[in-house]
């Protein structure tokens, strides 16, 4: 599984239309992506206070346009070349940071089905 962080407006407007295009994609070509263990550190360097946001679980298998491991701060991220499809994502969970702003815990996946994508 792969990890993207979003505003929950963004998951909301891409239950609407179909698909999940997020800005980047227009800006850079590519959907931001990470591994579970990156996601504190990206939430905490590009996201700190913000409590809006949302986990979408991606199953790279599931996804049609093509993911580049690419270096980036001297990892390795996923990007993702193109329109995500609502049903590569495969949980959705509430990301919140804690009350001094920081994000310290990574919610799991769970057991969830593609049913959690419906969060509103």
């Amino acid at each position: 599984m792969i990890v993207h962080i979003c505003q929950k407006t963004a998951w909301e407007a891409a239950q609407a239309s179909g698909e999940y295009r997020p800005p980047s994609l227009d800006t850079e070509g590519f959907i931001h992506a990470s591994l579970p263990e990156q996601v504190l550190s990206v939430a905490n360097r590009f996201y700190a206070g913000q409590n809006d946001l949302l986990l979408l679980w991606i199953d790279p298998q599931r996804v049609s346009a093509s993911i580049r491991y690419e270096p980036a701060d001297g990892e390795l991220f996923p990007h993702i070349y193109g329109a995500l499809e609502l049903d590569a994502v495969q949980v959705v969970r509430p990301f919140p940071a804690d009350a001094e702003g920081i994000f310290r815990r990574l919610p799991p996946p769970g057991s969830e089905s593609q049913d959690d994508n419906s969060l509103s």
